[in-house]
């Protein structure tokens, strides 16, 4: 069995329509964490995006190893919290991220459940099936029976436009769709696997904050954002809102020690932005919802979703 297959990734696109959608199936996108789970000898291990090892953190993925009883075995898919409304909740998942003290994750595994959604399969019983089309990929795993915390959604084939309204009905991102033939490339982002959202939805890289105001004295007030540009990384704005409390403090102790004299940003700053900043190594990944982009290459209205631990701060650059 490999030790690392990185996970393919979708480029953000338009909807197929008309007689293209019979060559592409359409999944539901999902608002969690990307996972690959390895299960060899009756154990399940699992990798985020940037191959960090979040078994510890996630031990309800020891349930696709149970389930499939000694077969050998490597799925792709996302883990999820399901909110009060039972749709998937980034802000719940929040809560499990970095914990991996024992006792901890044991506490937040009752209160805060995960559960493991797979959309793909790529290694089965000793044999690869990267190089098969997704139909052959998808069928297989469909004869997998999930039990415990981790299931297979179902995918559309040929459905795009009524698996995009499915999916605003019942409060999701929007929709991955994916070419019937295509085969999967590992680590690469390809146009064979279009993610459409209704909200749009950036990832950032934090590179430094300003000091908070009022009731947000002594704490963050705002954090500066970039994302990678061909100099090096791009300010594009600053976010002051969807915090929680408890984000605020995480976000705290998290970016003390990232502490530097001078700017991570290659493109110069407002001055009114910039003034009173915290400068910070852009070693932190996070994600915004936001309005749109301005003339000027800034984030309109955006609004904190939370950080992103899964992601590298290199990958990270402007979605079109």
């Amino acid at each position: 069995m490999p030790s690392l297959i990185r996970p393919m990734l979708a480029t953000a696109g338009e909807l197929p329509k008309g007689a293209a959608e019979a060559a592409w199936a359409f999944e539901m996108k999902w608002d969690g964490v990307r996972a690959v789970v390895y299960v060899r000898d009756g154990r399940a291990r699992a990798l985020s995006r940037n191959d960090r090892d979040i078994t510890p953190t996630y031990p309800e993925v020891q349930a696709v190893a149970d389930s499939l009883r000694g077969r050998g075995a490597i799925v792709d898919g996302e883990l999820v919290a399901a909110g009060a409304a039972g749709r998937p909740d980034f802000g719940l998942l929040q809560q499990r991220m970095h914990v991996v003290d024992p006792g901890a994750v044991r506490r937040l595994s009752a209160t805060v459940p995960v559960t493991f959604l797979a959309f793909d399969l790529l290694w089965l019983d000793g044999r690869s099936l990267l190089d098969e089309s997704y139909d052959a990929r998808r069928t297989a795993l469909e004869r997998l029976v999930p039990t415990g915390s981790w299931d297979v959604p179902p995918a559309f084939a040929g459905a795009g436009s009524a698996a995009l309204e499915a999916s605003k009905a019942a409060g999701l991102e929007g929709v991955v769709a994916k070419r019937r033939d295509s085969h999967y490339l590992p680590g690469r982002r390809s146009t064979s696997w279009l993610k459409v959202k209704h909200v749009r939805m950036q990832e950032v890289v934090v590179g430094g904050w300003r000091p908070g105001q009022g009731g947000r004295a002594g704490r963050i007030g705002s954090l500066l954002l970039g994302v990678r540009g061909d100099a090096g990384l791009d300010y594009v704005g600053h976010v002051g809102t969807g915090f929680s409390d408890a984000a605020l403090a995480a976000l705290g102790e998290a970016l003390e020690p990232l502490r530097r004299p001078t700017p991570p940003f290659a493109t110069a700053l407002p001055r009114e932005d910039a003034r009173d900043a915290v400068w910070v190594e852009p070693l932190l990944v996070g994600e915004v919802s936001y309005g749109e982009w301005t003339s000027a290459g800034r984030l309109r209205h955006p609004s904190w979703r939370g950080l992103r631990p899964d992601k590298d701060p290199a990958d990270v650059t402007r979605e079109p």
